[in-house]
């Protein structure tokens, strides 16, 4: 009789020979819950996340993800796919289960004359930044650095250059995919389109994204960028103003508002430390003396505590909101869609992402990301270091119930674990139906299902 080691928590026998002879198959490492570095391996951005894998394999290569994939199916094991693993809702990691970990995937590859860039899916956003940077170019992204570009494209992805160039996954060309068999597929509007069309906003529910070739923009190297700070007692008036400001300006320039505690930040007043304050975070992707011209009456309403707008390099406005959100915090979030920017919704709010612009003018039915209309995101971010999650939690829950009759949807990457109902809603009833027969061609076992997730139905 073979020796058979449980995998942990997941209730499956796997024989002990089988785990050997995957781990000598794989160029990377595999890691179990007695080896050194597996708690490092298991720990990603959000530490209100705390799963316990019964095995995690770095991938190194398309090699050992194929091979993850035939090992997971062939041992019925419960699978989770981690990129970045900035994911809120902790789908980088699964209990019991295996994770194929991707994160030492970084190869790249430049091309300055057809402006494309081709990345491995274990680059953050920093990582990409800083190659195409070097060439005077960027991809559409989000606006943390340390985002893992894996899940920000399959997901939508916006951030500073979207109302510019579209989201991340309309800039999108081509995609190595490594389906629920283990099988690699090239997808592309002329190769697999109807899988194409799936990655770009269904989420990680179709398959594993082994490499992504993007189409890159000229940005920079300088931008007028940073933040302009009021205090909190002058939320309304300032929203209202931001509201009609942002109504009619040029796709060049992206402003997100917040509503946060004030950090012991050097440009900020001593006394603000501590205290609730309006932070505008803003950029400017065109030349840096428009920007100076749109930005001026922005910039000169009321009276800012701060105003530390000014060029800068582009990689180093993308990182400057890490601070904001580092790693090793509790996180819970809520976010939904707005349409508009109401009366009623600003005597509710807090972050809103600037939508519209060239990714308000691609087609609704171009690719699963949805909501094309929306013109605000809103994002209700619980943080806290220790201590008992329910009231911050409960914070969270009560603003989205609050903010209910405002909303127009959601999106799929700054969910949690919300349900059924709330994935239906990040997609809308006749394209998650599209998405379901997707997945009934591409998975329909249910193989990927460590996601926002769209069950398939045979």
């Amino acid at each position: 009789m073979k020796e058979q080691a449980l995998i942990a928590m997941s209730g499956i026998a796997v024989a002990e020979s089988d785990i050997q002879n995957f781990q000598a198959g794989l160029r990377g490492e595999l890691l179990r819950p007695t080896d050194n570095g597996y708690d490092d391996a298991r720990t990603i951005w959000n530490a209100m996340i705390d799963k316990h894998p019964g095995l995690i394999v770095r991938c190194t290569g398309v090699a050992d993800v194929v091979s993850a994939v035939r090992f997971a199916r062939e041992n019925e094991l419960l699978v989770s796919v981690r990129g970045g693993g900035h994911n809120v809702g902790g789908s980088a990691l699964c209990d019991g289960g295996l994770v194929i970990d991707l994160s030492r995937m970084k190869g790249i590859h430049i091309n300055p004359v057809s402006h494309i860039a081709r990345a491995q899916p274990g680059l953050t956003l920093g990582d990409l930044d800083h190659e195409t940077q070097a060439f005077g170019f960027s991809v559409p992204a989000g606006i943390v650095s340390t985002t893992g570009i894996a899940g920000l494209t399959v997901g939508g992805g916006f951030g500073w250059l979207n109302r510019k160039y579209g989201l991340t996954c309309d800039n999108l060309l081509s995609a190595d995919v490594v389906t629920a068999d283990g099988q690699m597929v090239t997808t592309s509007e002329k190769e697999n389109p109807d899988l194409f069309w799936g990655i770009r906003g269904g989420g990680s529910n179709f398959g594993i994204v082994a490499s992504f070739e993007y189409q890159m923009h000229p940005v920079g190297p300088t931008v007028l960028a940073g933040v302009v700070v009021h205090p909190m007692a002058r939320a309304t008036q300032l929203l209202r103003f931001y509201r009609d400001f942002v109504a009619d300006i040029p796709d060049d320039l992206t402003v997100i508002p917040a509503l946060r505690i004030a950090p012991p930040a050097p440009f900020l007043p001593e006394d603000v430390h501590g205290k609730p304050i309006v932070a505008f975070f803003v950029c400017y992707s065109g030349p840096v003396d428009e920007g100076e011209r749109v930005l001026r009456p922005f910039r000169e309403f009321g009276q800012p505590l701060a105003d530390v707008v000014a060029p800068k390099p582009f990689n180093m406005h993308q990182s400057m909101l890490d601070a904001v959100q580092p790693p090793g915090r509790n996180y819970y979030w809520k976010s939904d869609y707005l349409t508009e920017l109401s009366d009623g919704a600003i005597d509710t709010i807090v972050p809103l992402f600037q939508l519209g612009g060239a990714s308000g003018r691609v087609a609704e039915d171009a690719t699963a990301y949805s909501h094309r209309d929306a013109a605000y995101a809103l994002n209700c971010n619980a943080s806290w270091i220790e201590g008992d999650s329910d009231p911050h939690v409960q914070w969270a829950r009560d603003f989205s119930t609050a903010v209910q009759p405002f909303a127009s949807g959601v999106y799929v990457n700054f969910m949690g674990d919300e349900g059924d109902e709330r994935a239906r809603a990040a997609y809308g009833s006749a394209k998650y139906e599209r998405l379901v027969a997707l997945k009934n061609k591409y998975d329909p076992t249910n193989f990927f299902r460590v996601n926002q997730n769209i069950k398939p139905t045979l």
